[in-house]
């Protein structure tokens, strides 16, 4: 059974940085195409970025900001933030896919399989 579980969000100022962390069990990292997705207040779920290992992802909205790696050892995926916006306010989500390969857009929450719970990050302007 896959279990995904987040940490490290919180509360910070505009400007400033954060590394939110995502474990996993019963998956094997370097078989998966791994993600981060975050959802604001009434808004839909949307990509940040992913990797397949082949290819990584960006959302335009965090190009050069933010930077997705992995521990293949520790089953470990980080997502690391800098120069935080207010609008990067949301629920954020680690997620895996069965396979490398994306069928379709990288960034549809549909083309993953499983999802963590969820960590808050609020950036206070």
């Amino acid at each position: 059974q896959v279990q995904m579980v987040e940490s490290g969000g919180g509360l910070v100022q505009a400007g400033g940085s954060l590394r939110l962390s995502c474990t996993a069990s019963g998956l094997t990292f370097g078989r998966y195409a791994m993600g981060w997705f975050r959802q604001a207040p009434g808004k839909e779920r949307e990509g940040v970025t992913a990797n397949t290992g082949f290819r990584t992802y960006y959302a335009d909205s965090v190009k050069g900001r933010f930077v997705i790696s992995e521990d293949y050892g520790r089953n470990l995926m980080y997502l690391e933030m800098i120069t935080l916006k207010p609008e990067d306010t949301g629920v954020y989500y680690c997620a895996a896919r069965s396979g490398r390969c994306f069928g379709g857009a990288w960034d549809s929450p549909a083309n993953f399989d499983y999802w963590g719970q969820g960590t808050q990050v609020t950036v206070s302007s």
